[in-house]
């Protein structure tokens, strides 16, 4: 699904977006019980898409895509698709260390209605760029679906070379990155070499990634500010370069708060502070701790995200969430499943 916000120089092609330009990869939804809440989802996903959104990436890492089930999976693309199939791309992750079960995935996600795939680089086997080269190019053979590479070098260990790039690019339904790897060397390289569309996975470096011809974003903190990313990448390619500095920088206190808990813990917390309660995450990610939720709730306020009076800490209708194991502790269920498969 291409966008058309961007101006351009007369005589000049845009860029292509194959999957828009401000995606938030969104949080999976859970129940009290840590059940998957499909209605939430489509709420949500409404939500974000209302936001500014014009793609949105689920079963990612933020979507707590490790610890969701095959079948579960499946129903959130349903769902999501469902809601605004029709108004957004949707992207599904489909990237293990395990090129078999990647290749169901990716299978999976597009009888489910995917409109894309995330395949991310296979994380702790550390396999040689010939084993990803063959790995991404079998996840991409097994579907229709157009693939975007993510190269997170900090979770997955190997990055990809910018040869390994260059070979990949050949493949018709490889279009896009997702880079959370912060070496713009290398995607400038990649950029000049390739017809590859890189989207910024690194919030921090969303309006550097502008600079040397990335298209958007992948972002975490769209989940409360997908408007003003949309208007930082616009001011960008209207010329406004002193505005969309000033944009990016207003949105400091919300990445800080991002970085105390990380993403998908974050958001859930975020969002449940907006008012908008899609529970909490599964072990082995806790819930934010009051004294963190807290602190998210100020670094919300100094960049001046409306929060709603109910949810925030101290009110008497704020309630802390459990997580996965609902009312019960880890103590208390023993080696017991917090949820179905």
């Amino acid at each position: 699904m291409e966008s058309a916000s961007q101006t351009t120089p007369a005589g000049q092609h845009p860029p292509r977006r194959p999957f828009g330009e401000v995606l938030t990869a969104m949080v999976t939804p859970f129940d009290a019980d840590g059940e998957l809440d499909l209605a939430k989802a489509e709420e949500l996903a409404t939500h974000l898409v209302d936001l500014g959104n014009d793609g949105l990436v689920v079963n990612g890492t933020t979507g707590e895509g490790p610890t969701t089930s095959d079948k579960e999976k499946s129903e959130l693309i349903r769902a999501v698709v469902a809601a605004v199939g029709d108004r957004a791309t949707i992207v599904s992750g489909a990237g293990t260390y395990d090129t078999a079960h990647s290749i169901e995935l990716a299978r999976g996600a597009e009888r489910a209605g995917a409109h894309g795939l995330l395949v991310v680089t296979p994380y702790y086997s550390r396999p040689p760029q010939e084993g990803l080269l063959a790995h991404f190019t079998a996840v991409a053979d097994a579907s229709e679906l157009p693939v975007m590479l993510y190269d997170i070098p900090p979770r997955s260990v190997i990055g990809i070379d910018v040869e390994t790039f260059q070979r990949l690019a050949q493949h018709p339904r490889i279009v896009a990155v997702k880079d959370a790897r912060n070496d713009l060397r290398v995607g400038t390289e990649v950029l000049a070499t390739t017809t590859l569309a890189y989207y910024s996975g690194d919030d921090p470096v969303n309006l550097p990634w502008l600079s040397v011809g990335g298209v958007g974003f992948v972002s975490v903190i769209g989940h409360v500010v997908a408007d003003r990313l949309r208007a930082m990448i616009d001011a960008y390619h209207a010329g406004e370069h002193q505005r969309a500095r000033a944009l990016h920088y207003a949105m400091l206190p919300v990445i800080r708060a991002m970085g105390r808990v990380g993403g998908a813990v974050f958001a859930k917390t975020a969002l449940r502070l907006r008012g908008i309660d899609v529970g909490d995450t599964r072990l082995p990610l806790p819930p934010a701790t009051e004294e963190q939720v807290a602190a998210i709730a100020g670094d919300l306020a100094v960049a001046g995200v409306a929060l709603d009076p109910q949810s925030r800490p101290g009110s008497t209708a704020y309630q802390p969430g459990h997580g996965a194991l609902g009312g019960r502790t880890a103590t208390d269920i023993g080696a017991e499943v917090a949820y179905h498969r």
